[in-house]
Formats: structure tokens, sequence, C-alpha cells
């Protein structure tokens, strides 16, 4: 396995596939050709059909300017590699044909049509979770001190920058209100839940709480504001609300929560070797089921948890997202993604909760949870896989009750 630093990602939303990954290929296109003056732009499969919602266009035109450019949407057409391919060229006249076509493989990363391997370096000797797991038996430590062994000093101080992004985040979301662009008139919701949670007690307090900080970050993520990628732009808000919520539970200090970030990065670093973490690629199972398996992961070892219940509560997280579509209104990361958020940081910190009560045994494996995932993710029709032509994204917006 790589980095977990390619699973956290700093960047803009609203979309790690559809607005991080092509920023940074125009980003190194444009290096490349520093003099042109136009640009044609052919976006393919899913990057055509939700584009749009996603500011694909936006983020392209931006990191090109002040060059022409031209978008060619080419709805109808899908590389056979990855739904989310973008190809650029240089359109002066008289200049040197260079295609450059990139796919955009879900987190921000990018990779080029000469060599299509979606990984990087691999520096963790372990490729799922079982090889995780001997290691604790063989040399009795756990998640975040595999990390640490693999990748050293320097992810540390990469995790903590991810935790001050991810509570500014939070911080920022909380202290915004009014519409969130697009055209859905979806107004902010974190900070009236916040407040509203103050005059609340006990569970009620604390879930209400959870509810803010996942609709805080998930927000600033619509509405194009700088998150993290844990592990994609359009689930960013769940890892940061149940961190946060367990650190002032339990009142932890920001080491405690750093080594959860490393044993969540290691989860996140699993599902994304064994299947897939796109959305236009196995669905929402890939982005909100596996931030849920990160973040149950994370709250069951701030809680004491062993590396049997971690492992459990990881498995929960995934597996009852198994078969989410992604099926975005407007192609927008609003509705359901929002909601999404806010309901699958629930059930991240009840998976951990469960996962406490219980010695850690269970009948299915995680790595058996992500391998179904993979395969379900291949028979869900490309209608529910981010091309906002299915479900919700027909419907959802002809049904849009206005309260």
């Amino acid at each position: 396995m790589e980095s977990i630093k390619e699973i956290y990602r700093i960047g803009r939303g609203p979309s790690s596939s559809h607005t991080m990954g092509p920023n940074r290929a125009a980003q190194l296109y444009r290096k490349k050709h520093p003099k042109a003056k136009s640009f044609k732009v052919s976006l393919y499969g899913s990057l055509a059909l939700t584009g749009k919602g996603h500011l694909t266009d936006v983020t392209i035109i931006e990191e090109l300017k002040p060059a022409k450019v031209e978008i060619v949407w080419e709805k109808k057409k899908v590389k056979k590699f990855h739904p989310n391919a973008v190809e650029f060229e240089v359109a002066d006249k008289n200049s040197t044909p260079d295609k450059w076509l990139v796919f955009s493989v879900g987190g921000g990363k990018i990779v080029d049509n000469k060599n299509k391997s979606r990984k990087s370096k691999f520096i963790y000797k372990q490729s799922n979770m079982q090889d995780v797991l001997n290691y604790y038996k063989e040399t009795g430590k756990t998640f975040w001190e595999l990390v640490f062994e693999t990748e050293g000093e320097e992810i540390k101080s990469h995790l903590a920058d991810v935790w001050n992004v991810m509570q500014n985040t939070i911080d920022n979301g909380l202290s915004s209100e009014g519409l969130i662009p697009g055209g859905l008139k979806l107004q902010r919701k974190a900070a009236s839940y916040f407040t509203k949670s103050r005059g609340l007690t006990d569970h009620a307090k604390t879930t209400s709480k959870l509810f803010s900080y996942a609709l805080a970050v998930s927000e600033e993520n619509a509405s194009g504001g700088k998150v993290v990628t844990a592990p994609t732009c359009g689930s960013s808000g769940i890892l940061p609300a149940v961190l946060k919520i367990t650190q002032e539970h339990f009142e932890l200090d920001d080491e405690r929560i750093i080594r959860a970030l490393a044993t969540a990065g290691l989860i996140g670093n699993i599902v994304k070797n064994n299947a897939s973490i796109s959305g236009a690629e196995v669905g929402c199972q890939g982005e909100v089921g596996t931030a849920c398996a990160m973040a149950a992961a994370a709250a069951t070892q701030l809680a004491g948890g062993s590396p049997a219940q971690i492992e459990y509560a990881a498995e929960m997280g995934l597996e009852h997202h198994l078969g989410l579509t992604c099926d975005p209104i407007n192609g927008l990361v609003q509705i359901p993604c929002i909601e999404r958020n806010v309901h699958a940081a629930a059930r991240a910190f009840d998976s951990a909760r469960y996962s406490i009560l219980s010695d850690g045994k269970h009948f299915i494996s995680f790595d058996v949870a992500t391998k179904v995932m993979k395969e379900t993710g291949k028979d869900i029709p490309s209608l529910y896989r981010e091309t906002a032509l299915g479900g919700l994204a027909v419907f959802g917006d002809k049904d849009f009750v206005d309260n």
C-alpha cells in the first residue's frame, strides 16, 4: 500500500475527483505549455455528466487562465480505464499536437494514459486488513504504530496539518450562514444545529453537536471551501465530526487524535488498495462507506478498543453502506451528499460503541466486506455511479419539497 498522505489531501471542494483532480491535471499541463494562448479540454463520462455541478470547468479554466479555454462535454463517451477522464490539448494555430489524456481516479489522485497504474510508490508490506492484524499478533503493535513505523516522523506533522485544517473547516462551517451556491436554494444548517444543541442535555446534546460538525464540513465543501479528503471531498464531513465529538467527550489531547487519524488513514488505504474510493467507479459506498469505516475505527481506538474491536467497527461502517448509490441532484455535492455525511457520522459513532461492547469476534471480516463492496460497485448500473442519470438525481429535482 502507498502512503496515507494519498488518502488525506488538502484542497478546495466540492469534489476530489471532479474538482481537485482536474485542477491538478490542468496545473501540470499549464506548466508544460506556459506560453500557450488557447486550450481545448474534453471531459468524458462522469466528468462530462456531472462536471457542471462539481465546478470541473470552472477549476480548469481558472488554472489555465489567461489562456482561452474551450470545454467540450463528451457526455456520451466513456473511456475504458475509468469513468473520470479529461483530455488536454493546445489549440494555438500552428502548434505542435500534444494531447494528454488524464484519469481522475478518486481522492484527488490522477494518472495518465501512458502509466495507468493507480498506485504510487508502495511503502507498506501489508496489503489488506488480515496483514495488519497479523502484524499486531507478531509484534504487539497496533494500527497507528504500524503507520508511524512505516512512514516515519514526517507523517506526524502531515497529520497534524490535516487535523488543523479539519478543525478550521468545522469552525468556518459553524460560523457561516445563508445559501449554498448551486441553484438548489439549500440553506446552511450547521450554525443552527449547533446553537440548538446547547439547549439539550446528555445523548441528545452529543448527537446534535455531531450533526452540526458533519454539516459544517459538508457545507463548506459544497461551497468550495478548504477541506481534507477523508477519503474524498464528498465524504469529508464524517471523520472530522466523529474525531471532534470524541475528543470533546473523552477530553483527549491532539496527539491521541493524530494517532486516530493514522488508524483511519490505514483503513482508507486498505479499501483504496483492494476496491475503490471513487463514486464514479463503485458508487457512494466507496466514498461515504469508506469514510464511515475510517471514522468508526478511529472512534473505537480513542475509546480504548482492541485491534479486533477496531477492525469490527470498521467492518460495520463499510458493510452497512454496501450498495449505496451516487445520484446527486443537479450533479451537486449537496443532496443527498450533505445529509448522508451526517447520518454516516452517527453510524460511525454507533459502530464504535457497538464494537466496544463486544469481544471483537464477528462473522464477516473487513477484507470480505471490502471485496464485496468492489464487486457490488461493478454490478451497480452507471446510472447510479455519479452520472446524475438515475435515482434521486432524476426524480429528486422533480419532487423537491419547498418547506
